[in-house]
């Protein structure tokens, strides 16, 4: 028997999502020691610097998309950031672009500028954990 879920059901499943995300650590402090290990420090550098530089401009795009038109493309680029987040160890990032991704082709409007508002979110306490923290570039 095929059972529809109420707008009750939903809330209380979304909430949930929330909170499980919330809990995902912001970041895992190895993944960068690792990183670090294999291609050095100026390496290693240069590639997060990269990767802060795509990110905020990944965010920035994402909500320049509109949803209906672009939903593949929006899945594509979500795809490239979880993985990106991963490899640096930005595991809340990570999990909520993986979230984006398997869910850009049903998302609602209002879910998904939750979404990205989570993942700018998620994104910015990412670099304030950072150790050596550095502003954007202008």
């Amino acid at each position: 028997m095929r059972t529809t879920m109420g707008n009750r059901d939903r809330a209380m499943l979304d909430a949930n999502f929330a909170n499980a995300f919330d809990a995902e650590p912001l970041r895992e402090p190895s993944a960068f020691d690792a990183l670090l290990r294999e291609i050095g420090e100026d390496g290693a550098g240069e590639v997060r610097t990269v990767f802060w530089d795509e990110t905020s401009a990944r965010l920035k795009l994402f909500a320049t998309l509109g949803l209906e038109q672009h939903r593949a493309r929006i899945a594509r680029e979500a795809h490239s950031l979880k993985s990106a987040a991963r490899t640096f160890g930005y595991l809340r990032l990570a999990a909520l672009a993986l979230r984006l991704e398997n869910t850009a082709e049903t998302l609602g409007e209002a879910e998904f500028y939750s979404l990205l508002a989570r993942m700018d979110a998620a994104f910015a306490a990412a670099r304030e954990q950072e150790p050596q923290h550095r502003p954007p570039r202008a």
